[in-house]
């Protein structure tokens, strides 16, 4: 099980999604690749990094991709954004191991998102008075995009605020172990593949196997 500890920025509440690299930047906190192929039948593997940190109430997410197509075809959230370039981040409290509830974030290159929580069969979405407040940012814009053929490099940035978690009232991130897991996926691309950031043992592609989470430590 990999490791990954999360800094905490002072001195900062609510962050615009577009900020978040440069500040990310400037505190020199470093990408973590997603590259694990995980499924022999899935074999490409695009360049893709992220980096993560919180500021007590919000989490700082940045993913970083180079990939030979690039696709933004969901255009409402909640919609089927994994059959887009698609980034996620999966996410588990310790205590909600033995029920196995956990959260996904799944967002495409065009900023749609996907909120769900909850156990395996049975994930309801976020109402979306909760997806409204996780901002996010693209390098690619807002607009929904038929898939694009040809090498791309692109960004994708969200400022999660700690009542986007929406089955739990978190007071705060600093000082919380949890497990989580990121992913990069494009289910209906040209070149279906799905990474992670930790390895997943299992005969077919799932994401949505919390057993195979990584540890994240806020700092």
């Amino acid at each position: 099980m990999k490791e990954l500890h999360v800094p905490e920025i002072t001195g900062q509440s609510r962050v615009a999604a577009q900020d978040i690299p440069a500040l990310l930047d400037a505190h020199q906190v470093e990408f973590q690749p997603i590259s694990y192929v995980n499924w022999k039948d899935f074999p490409y593997c695009p360049e893709v990094a992220f980096r993560i940190a919180h500021t007590g109430d919000f989490i700082l997410l940045n993913y970083r991709v180079k990939e030979e197509s690039v696709r933004a075809i969901a255009a409402e959230d909640n919609g089927r954004v994994w059959e887009d370039s698609c980034c996620e981040f999966f996410f588990q409290l310790p205590e909600d191991q033995e029920e196995n509830v956990y959260y996904n974030f799944e967002c495409n290159c065009g900023g749609t998102l996907l909120i769900g929580g909850g156990q395996p069969g049975d994930r309801p979405h976020a109402p979306q008075e909760i997806l409204q407040q996780v901002d996010r940012w693209s390098s690619l814009g807002k607009a929904p995009f038929e898939e694009r053929m040809g090498e791309c490099s692109w960004q994708l940035a969200l400022c999660i605020p700690k009542e986007a978690f929406f089955r739990h009232q978190l007071k705060g991130f600093k000082g919380l172990t949890a497990y989580a897991n990121f992913y990069k996926c494009g289910d209906l691309q040209y070149t279906p593949h799905f990474l992670s950031w930790n390895p997943i043992d299992l005969p077919k592609p799932c994401f949505h196997c919390p057993e195979f989470f990584g540890k994240i430590i806020f700092e």
